[in-house]
């Protein structure tokens, strides 16, 4: 092959035309004497345009002349046809679709005569490959020098920047993972020694027509990606070299027609991951030891959900869907791996030995590896904004709370558990916590099949806290709730302000709250939790779009804060959908945040509707327990139970007792209305906005609940606890005054801090006060519901039955049986007392009435029914409370009475449940003490689902360090000046410029850490409180070393940064 010795100008028409097919569209053009006679250049074109016109230029200006220029168009338009048509192309091939690159270049081919010289070679080229004048005549030189150089390849470089390297060679790892040879970056010349490669870029490369017969072409089953790779591993084995030409230079542009495609969009570049899995899985089959083949067949799959469960750690959840359809096209399109195989085997001459020495050894992978870990960490020092724990006061906080509660909880130390109005003990074992969490069998009263409530679940939680003995699980959530709740309140406040004051305010506000303290009294233990929960939600919540750790967190809160309080949940679901709007580039992490909740609770709901009772969906989890019932001035003031929080007791036992609490409770709660209401004022104006919408929501909330009734126990109906509602409401005030507090001047700031902090303390006072005595409704108590003579029998036989006789103040007596060891906290069930499963029950609940009454009354009833039917083994008449009144009284003694006369049971003792009766006869293993029915397909079907939710969730939710993140880069919005005293012009050539790439950026990027605030300004105040100057004020690499904007004056207020947005970072682009 003879090398050029000159060059004809650029744009001249210089390639013959040929008669082609019917296929072909041929136009005519002048014929000049070609510089390269053995040399066709097929060019494939998509899109046309600019960079088509570019390529076309720069093959124009080639030292050289190819034979031949087949230009391929795919789904080609009338202004590529004419853009093509000044090219002096000797055939145009026109596909209808898009099809692969190697496609159609074969549909190209078809266009040329077959060719008997063994200097004839294929020059592949797309429409976003521009090559260098030189470039052809460098890579025509490779083959011309070396006989034995089946495939020369160029360098290629970025399309707008020359300087940067995409590929100057590919290789493979010792498992079969394409790498580049050398990483993409900065083209410094370092790497122009290289000549023998594995393989090269299928763009630009150079291949004998011999080879190209031999080899078959690409291989169909790489269509997008790793075609150039196969095809050079190809040619080695079958005994060609594969060089790459430093020299020769092609700029790339990535556009997706010879490769995937480059861009660094979302859905772009999820779709480039199937396909890079895709043909690592296709390689895998095609160059695995026959013997092999099989296993990795078969392995496709675990490791698909291996693979997937690591992308959940790693928090990439958007490349599962690519994971998993990337394998179920291996294991269905095994045929293309069995071709690739069948044409490997025909054309190899070398052993798979002959490549080792050109992989990438282990020593540069580990380096590369650790290498890229340490860049993670370079970039995600400075792009968390520090807590500053215990500088900011943190820890004082979480002392202090926790000193309060066991001042206020003291009574219950030492004892394993806690009696209330809601309260009972958990289950013994972890185990059975678990087991009525999930669908089945309920063993209330006479028994139904019904789906779990999701309360059970997060109560399964906490006795597997307390493993060692279960039911003290009650007893830890009494005496760390408010220091819990502190925290909440004290880490959401770290959210929005820097300042310790500010954020030891809401600390101390939300942990003395009155509605969280009547819970505490009175022994409502969802209520608590709630409370507790709620400010780690809005924590959480509030960098959910722009991190999936906490996104992850805030779905399972959620979930916890319905499973708690159901009646909360249109209004989250408004607040979710709102968040979702405003949510931008993560709005995907925000939608899966109410998926858990839902998956958790739509079984309950289903049956709540399927009965007709469609409210008891909002029903209060565990044991219904009535209240007294508030008036909506009382729920204004925050006050859930009525009696204005004890100062209503307080007046009439001194000698203010003509005071109207009503005037008190205005003036402790006017702080914070006013500064809630003052955060419309603020600079971030919207917050407050939100923040009060919130609120107002939850005061709705609340007055709605006072008005609904759902749940009845015996002859008492219960309504919906308005404290929920309440917390909301608190906790949307509170974030409000927190914008307005860090809106304010240090002068203004601190004197509001304290009252506001002092009236919350006072509000309270009462009821901490009734606490610390021990006149709540709430006391230590063992851990079992039912005396010791049936408790100790149920640890060697679990089905062992009791009917338990309640007289009522109505003169009805309520029957129930108790199973075991008694029923538990996690075994109640809201479908029960809302009369969902009425229908269910209602034939065995009929003969378990027949069955009370007649033995509570001097009928000669023969027990034996009872114990057919039940498995009943004794009989427990409740002990008097004192406040059940004569009726109740009359209705006890009568059944006394009656028990006593009956031959069939005998009195075993009096205890301080009531008096206990032995059926006489009844022995173990009873049928009727059996459940009737196991969860079947259905509860096993939803258990699963449900799980599997909440396992993606949780994984979702584990912090990772910055070496497992996925590599990205930080998009930042210039910040405007800030405002001074004097104004100081900014020279526009100092603010930042926005990366052009970064407006492309993948909307999946993720950010790993749970624990990643939103990037917030510096205080302006030069007088120290004890927080240390955030460092989240670093500047991106590229920044100037000089801040050129002046210095905040002393006097500024703080500038404010947008709640619930978290900084914005887009992924880099990958190695």
């Amino acid at each position: 092959m003879r090398m050029p010795r000159g060059s004809l100008p650029a744009g001249h028409p210089r390639f013959a035309p040929r008669p082609g097919g019917s296929a072909a569209v041929v136009r005519s053009a002048r014929r000049l004497t070609p510089m390269f006679p053995g040399i066709s250049a097929v060019l494939v074109v998509r899109h046309g345009g600019d960079r088509l016109q570019r390529t076309l230029e720069a093959i124009a200006a080639q030292r050289g002349t190819p034979s031949s220029l087949v230009v391929v168009l795919l789904e080609p338009d009338d202004a590529i046809r004419e853009q093509v048509g000044g090219s002096g192309a000797s055939h145009v091939v026109e596909l209808p679709n898009a099809v692969p690159f190697g496609e159609a270049v074969e549909a190209g081919l078809r266009m040329l005569p077959p060719s008997g010289d063994e200097r004839a070679a294929l020059w592949l080229l797309a429409e976003d490959t521009a090559p260098e004048p030189g470039v052809l005549a460098a890579l025509a030189a490779a083959l011309e020098t070396s006989p034995s150089v089946g495939i020369a390849g160029p360098k290629v470089v970025e399309w707008d920047r020359a300087d940067r390297l995409v590929s100057i060679g590919r290789t493979m790892t010792r498992l079969g993972r394409t790498v580049e040879l050398v990483e993409p970056g900065l083209d410094q010349g370092q790497e122009d020694g290289r000549s023998d490669v594995l393989a090269v870029a299928p763009a630009g490369l150079l291949v004998r027509r011999a080879v190209w017969d031999l080899l078959g072409g690409f291989d169909p089953g790489l269509p997008q990606v790793d075609a150039g790779l196969d095809l050079g591993v190809r040619a080695r084995l079958a005994g060609h070299r594969v060089v790459v030409v430093p020299e020769a230079r092609v700029a790339f542009a990535g556009d997706g027609i010879a490769e995937s495609s480059a861009s660094k969009r979302g859905r772009t570049r999820r779709r480039t991951d199937r396909r890079v899995r895709r043909a690592a899985l296709h390689r895998r089959l095609a160059y695995a030891p026959a013997w092999a083949v099989p296993l990795h067949w078969l392995a496709i799959l675990p490791l698909a959900i291996a693979r997937s469960i690591g992308m959940l750690v790693a928090k990439r959840p958007a490349a599962i869907g690519g994971e998993l359809a990337a394998a179920g096209q291996a294991l269905v399109g095994v045929g293309a791996a069995v071709r690739a195989r069948a044409r490997i085997r025909r054309t190899r001459t070398e052993r798979w030995s002959r490549l080792a020495p050109l992989r990438l050894p282990p020593a540069e992978e580990t380096r590369r590896r650790q290498a890229a870990r340490e860049l993670r960490r370079d970039r995600a020092r400075g792009r968390r904004h520090e807590l500053h724990f215990l500088a900011a006061g943190g820890g004082w906080v979480l002392l202090v709370a926790l000193l309060v509660s066991l001042v206020l909880n003291w009574r219950l130390l030492g004892f394993t558990g806690v009696a209330g109005e809601a309260l009972e003990p958990l289950s013994g074992s972890v185990a059975e916590l678990w087991s009525n969490a999930a669908y089945g069998w309920r063993e209330l009263s006479v028994g139904f099949l019904a789906p779990a409530d999701p309360f059970a679940g997060l109560l399964a939680i906490i006795g597997t806290l307390a493993f060692w003995f279960p039911p003290a699980g009650v007893t830890l959530v009494w005496l760390l709730a408010i220091p819990a709740a502190a925290m909440g309140a004290w880490m959401l406040g770290a959210r929005l302000s820097d300042r310790a004051s500010v954020r030891t305010v809401a600390a101390t506000v939300w942990a003395l709250a009155p509605m969280f303290l009547t819970a505490l009294s009175d022994g409502r233990p969802a209520a608590v939790l709630v409370h507790v929960l709620l400010p780690w939600l809005a924590f959480a919540a509030l960098g959910a779009a722009g991190s999936w750790a906490s996104a992850g967190a805030a779905a399972l809160l959620f979930a916890a804060v319905i499973a708690c309080a159901p009646s909360l949940a249109p209004l989250l679901v408004v607040a979710w959908l709102v968040a979702l709007v405003l949510a931008g580039r993560g709005a995907a992490r925000v939608l899966w945040m109410p998926v858990p909740a839902l998956a958790l609770a739509l079984p309950v709901i289903l049956a709540s509707f399927d009965a007709g009772v469609p409210l008891g969906a909002f029903a209060d989890p565990g044991l219904p327990a009535p209240g007294v019932e508030a008036s909506v001035w009382q729920l204004a003031a925050g006050f859930p139970g009525g009696g204005w929080g004890g100062w209503a007791e307080v007046f009439a036992a001194s000698p203010f007792d003509a005071v109207d609490p009503r005037v008190l409770a205005v003036a402790l709660l006017a702080p914070l209305a006013l500064l809630a209401v003052g955060s419309l004022a603020a600079p971030a104006a919207l917050d407050g906005l939100a923040a009060l919408a919130f609120a107002g929501g939850g005061f709705a909330t609340a007055v709605a609940a006072s008005r609904i009734s759902v749940e009845t126990i015996g002859s008492d109906s219960v309504g919906v606890w308005t404290g929920a509602g309440l917390s909301a409401g608190l906790l949307g005030l509170l974030v409000a005054a927190v914008c307005a507090l860090r809106a304010l001047r240090r002068y203004l700031r601190s004197p509001l801090a304290v009252v506001l902090a002092a009236t919350g303390v006072v509000v309270s006072l009462p009821l901490t006060v009734v606490l610390a005595t021990g006149g709540a409704g709430v006391h230590s108590a063992d851990a079992r519901t039912l005396p010791a003579v049936v408790t100790a029998e149920a640890e060697h036989d679990p089905n062992v039955t009791t009917l338990l006789l309640v007289p009522e103040e109505a003169g009805g007596l309520r029957a129930t049986l108790e199973h075991g060891a008694g029923t538990t906290l996690d075994e109640q069930s809201t479908l029960w007392y809302t009369g969902a499963r009425a229908e269910q029950t209602a034939e065995r609940s009929a003969l378990l009435a027949e069955a009370a009454g007649n033995l509570a009354s001097r009928s000669g009833f023969d027990v034996e029914a009872a114990v057919e039917e039940f498995g009943v083994r004794y009989v427990l008449l409740a002990a008097s409370d004192g406040e059940a009144g004569d009726e109740a009284d009359a209705v006890r003694d009568r059944a006394t009475l009656a028990l006593d006369s009956n031959p069939d049971v005998v009195v075993v003792a009096d205890t301080a449940f009531g008096r206990l009766w032995r059926v006489v006869g009844a022995e173990p293993g009873e049928p009727g003490a059996a459940p009737l029915a196991g969860p079947g397909t259905t509860g096993l079907l939803v258990t699963i689902v449900q799980l599997a939710v909440l396992l993606v969730t949780l994984l979702l939710s584990i912090p990772v360090g910055a070496a497992m993140e996925p590599a990205r880069e930080r998009r930042r919005r210039p910040r405007p000046p800030r405002r001074s005293r004097r104004a100081i012009a900014v020279p526009p050539e100092v603010e930042p410029d926005g990366d052009a790439d970064d407006a492309t950026a993948d909307s999946n990027a993720e950010d790993a850490a749970a624990d990643v605030l939103p990037e917030a300004e510096a205080e302006p105040d030069s007088e120290s409180e004890p927080e240390p100057q955030s460092e989240s004020e670093s500047e991106p690499d590229t920044a100037p070393e000089a801040d050129p904007r002046p210095a905040p004056a002393e006097s500024e207020s703080e500038p404010q940064p947008r709640f619930g947005t978290a900084p914005a970072e887009t992924e880099a682009p990958r190695a």
